[in-house]
């Protein structure tokens, strides 16, 4: 991990998403993933120890949403950059999400360099 690599804290309820897309993160030459988190309390949690650069953020998930947790990540972190990840392109929570601070949402099925990109550019670096 380079010196200034962006840190992002990858959160869903689905394993396979949170390993593939850690994969996917760590083959970047100037990105690692420092924590992963399976529910909105574990990403409330892992956000107060690793203060990741970018938080990758599933927006539904059994117990506590990903708005949910944004916007108690938010509370505590204003500065906390956040992306929202959703299966679904019409989803209503999608505006409440951008309202409570979310920096982007991306459809889960968008190309890898467009999460790529999207990474970067939540973390000033593109």
């Amino acid at each position: 991990m380079g010196q200034d690599s962006i840190r992002v804290l990858s959160v869903d309820d689905h394993a396979l998403i949170r390993e593939g897309l850690a994969m996917m993160i760590n083959h970047q030459p100037d990105m690692t993933v420092v924590s992963q988190a399976s529910s909105g309390l574990e990403a409330i949690q892992q956000y107060r120890e690793h203060r990741p650069d970018v938080t990758l953020m599933d927006l539904r998930m059994p117990g506590l949403s990903g708005i949910d947790a944004l916007v108690a990540i938010r509370a505590e972190f204003p500065e906390a950059r956040i992306i929202i990840l959703t299966t679904f392109d019409g989803d209503a929570d999608i505006r409440r999400a951008l309202d409570a601070g979310a920096c982007a949402f991306l459809l889960k099925s968008a190309p890898p360099s467009t999460l790529l990109d999207a990474i970067r550019a939540a973390a000033g670096r593109s």
